[in-house]
């Protein structure tokens, strides 16, 4: 199976981004050790400190899968829904490597 690339960028409500930013940091390193997680990182915009990046790769679809229906990814999308202004997430594929 292909590897799977996720690029997910969140964008918090005014007033909000250090509460995000907790929330998505206690996100990673659950994720980290997930079986099949090869990159899970946590990036956040020099120009506006109420976004952040996730840069995710997956070793196929069925870890990408069970990593969506674990317990703190639910617990964390659960607890940063009222906090996001801005959700876009993008499956990627590599065209050059």
């Amino acid at each position: 199976m292909n590897e799977i690339i996720i690029n997910a960028v969140l964008k918090a409500k005014s007033g909000k981004g250090e509460l995000l930013r907790t929330e998505l940091l206690n996100l990673v390193e659950a994720s980290r050790v997930e079986d099949g997680c090869i990159q899970y990182s946590l990036h956040e915009s020099v120009e506006n400190k109420d976004t952040f990046v996730f840069y995710e790769r997956w070793k196929d679809e069925k870890a990408l899968a069970f990593h969506i229906h674990t317990d703190h990814y639910k617990y964390c999308s659960q607890q940063t829904e009222q906090l996001l202004e801005k959700r876009d997430v993008y499956r990627l594929q590599i065209l050059n490597s």
